[in-house]
């Protein structure tokens, strides 16, 4: 026997949930199938566990796609204000940290708690511990059989997410799914992911647990926040920023001295000849990582005894210095998954599949990928919104 609805949502994180509420609260039946225990759990170790739940600035250009055009309708219709406005009407306090990312006072926990809120005012049935384990299209309805149940609707939408961060039980099956409907799939990789290190660079891991506010690039993107040196390479929001742009054999490029003029050890040296080149980067860079940067260029001794070619080959190095990251943490580590079902698959409108009518995809499992700062949870809102509007 085969249990009916309007629409089944399989995957109960930011996006499942959200589509479904707003589905039920439009009077359709909807269901939601999670195979864990329970709903949210992504949400609730985001942001040190109290979630960023969006950002202010969140537009099409803070995602990567390949198609940079396709997030906007979506974005358009649903922002981060509408957003904000449900957040505040469940009575949840927040606060902006920077770059107009918003986190909860509280805990993540009060944005699940709200999800789910919403999901019973629109009567929706979540049902969790549901491995799906296989679904067909037959007489112009789904067919999805989870753990033992046959369910079927007219709607299915794939909300599982892409593979980043395995152990709260993320997986693939998106896009097995999506193959399985003649869909393509924009190779997934780790996004918003520590890079390691290996060669000369290995040098640098003795600086674990060291950071600095620097501009890091990749592939012609740049960002200025903070980049950590860990016991395997280079972490922190800078470095995590340019990860989601960098593809191996690339370099990424950072500027320890950002804002600096331009002949600025040229000019402390015509103003203090005394000082020591180590004293002067001390002074702008942790003490550990200045040594070691004045290791590197081999410079030491009073700036009056430095040749102004040797100075001028430093200021350079500093403000370019590159490294040559030998991969990534992996999904393991990575936030969010770069890559998904092909958005050339699916209407910016709706989120529906142009191949098979009635199957949509939203949030993590499309080829939509946000910046660091709650960008990725806004495109999980806004494609949900888009979706719902639709089923």
């Amino acid at each position: 026997m085969t249990t009916t609805f309007d629409a089944i949502v399989l995957g109960g994180g930011a996006a499942g949930l959200f589509c479904a509420a707003q589905a039920g609260q439009r009077g359709k039946r909807v269901l939601v199938l999670e195979k864990a225990e329970k709903v949210g759990k992504k949400i609730l170790i985001s942001g040190g566990g109290r979630c960023n739940f969006t950002n202010l600035g969140a537009g099409s250009a803070n995602y990567l796609s390949a198609n940079p055009h396709f997030a906007k309708s979506a974005l358009a219709r649903y922002t981060p204000r509408d957003f904000l406005a449900l957040v505040e009407a469940h009575g949840i306090a927040w606060h902006e940290k920077t770059l107009g990312q918003l986190f909860c006072d509280g805990s993540a926990q009060q944005v699940v708690d709200m999800l789910m809120t919403e999901c019973a005012k629109g009567d929706v049935t979540i049902l969790t511990s549901r491995e799906v384990s296989e679904v067909e299209h037959r007489e112009g309805a789904f067919i999805v059989a989870a753990s033992g149940t046959l369910y079927g609707a007219h709607s299915l939408v794939i909300a599982t997410g892409g593979p980043s961060i395995p152990k709260m039980g993320a997986t693939g099956y998106a896009y097995d799914l999506a193959r399985q409907f003649g869909l393509k799939v924009v190779e997934p990789r780790p996004a918003l992911v520590p890079l390691t290190l290996g060669g000369e660079d290995v040098l640098f891991r003795d600086l674990s647990g060291v950071s600095a506010e620097v501009d890091a690039s990749a592939n012609k993107a740049i960002f200025h926040e903070a980049a950590l040196f860990t016991h395997r390479g280079l972490s922190g929001p800078a470095i995590l920023q340019v990860s989601s742009y960098w593809r191996h054999g690339d370099p990424v490029t950072i500027d320890f001295l950002p804002g600096r003029p331009r002949d600025w050890l040229l000019e402390a040296k015509r103003c203090a000849p005394r000082t020591q080149f180590r004293t002067l980067l001390r002074e702008a860079l942790p003490q550990r990582l200045a040594d070691t940067l004045a290791e590197r260029l081999g410079l030491d001794g009073d700036l009056g005894n430095l040749p102004d070619k040797a100075l001028r080959a430093a200021q350079e190095r500093l403000h370019r210095w590159t490294f040559l990251p030998n991969g990534t943490e992996g999904f393991a580590k990575a936030e969010v998954t770069a890559g998904g079902i092909s958005t050339a698959e699916l209407s910016s409108q709706t989120m529906e599949t142009k191949k098979s009518p009635g199957l949509y995809a939203i949030g993590e499992a499309v080829d939509v990928t946000g910046w660091l700062g709650g960008y990725n949870f806004q495109w999980a809102w806004a494609s949900a919104h888009a979706c719902a509007q639709a089923l």
